[in-house]
């Protein structure tokens, strides 16, 4: 499990493509200190299992499910990349909880900068757009994140200094893709309420009058 608190910015080194898959190689001297093989890091917000690790980069193995659902596929030599190693238990939750499973990708629409943050605009899959609301948590690129406005098709985050210099979202262009990960608990509220709606013999219950018992 993470938490969206990106610990630095790694680079991709080598791209191997496979067959249904892609071998990539990162630079990341802070989150492979003391990496092992079988070791979890994420990388914009996918989780990723260390397969070879020598000095400060380390190997990993992406394959076509994970490809096809994430930008993994667009990176290239050179890339940055956020990067993430799972959070020990017992320490602080920093961001929100993240499992490093990837739900869709969005595009980098607008970025408006001020003096002080900036808020950047993302396009937002339709399948996606019930879970995430005004005020709660979504992660962008590996970036645990508060949403400032929820569109139908879109939503809005507010950017600090500390983030757009430390994550890739400081460098991200309109047009750009970015991985997204909605909040665990909205699908599993959703699923338990759609179960029992559905349940023999019971009268179905909208979420509005589950959040009143």
């Amino acid at each position: 499990m993470f938490t969206g608190i990106v610990e630095e910015l790694g680079e991709i080194t080598a791209v191997e493509n496979l067959p249904d898959a892609s071998r990539f190689r990162l630079r990341g001297p802070v989150v492979t200190e003391g990496a092992k093989h079988g070791d979890s890091i994420a990388v914009n917000g996918v989780c990723l299992t260390v397969v070879e690790h020598e000095g400060e980069e380390f190997t990993a193995d992406v394959m076509a499910e994970t490809l096809n659902r994430s930008s993994l596929g667009a990176l290239t030599v050179g890339s940055r990349v956020n990067l993430e190693r799972p959070t020990a238990v017992g320490a602080r939750l920093g961001g929100h909880i993240v499992q490093g499973h990837v739900d869709g990708t969005g595009e980098i629409v607008a970025r408006e900068p001020s003096e002080n943050w900036e808020v950047v605009k993302v396009s937002l899959p339709a399948g996606l757009s019930r879970y995430v609301v005004e005020k709660g948590s979504i992660t962008v690129d590996g970036v645990s994140l508060t949403v400032v406005e929820a569109g139908r098709d879109f939503f809005t985050i507010s950017l600090i200094p500390t983030t757009l210099a430390l994550t890739t979202l400081g460098i991200k262009q309109p047009g750009d893709p970015v991985n997204l990960e909605v909040d665990i608990i909205a699908k599993y509220v959703e699923r338990l309420i759609g179960d029992r709606a559905h349940a023999p013999g019971q009268e179905a219950v909208t979420p509005a009058q589950e959040a009143t018992k």
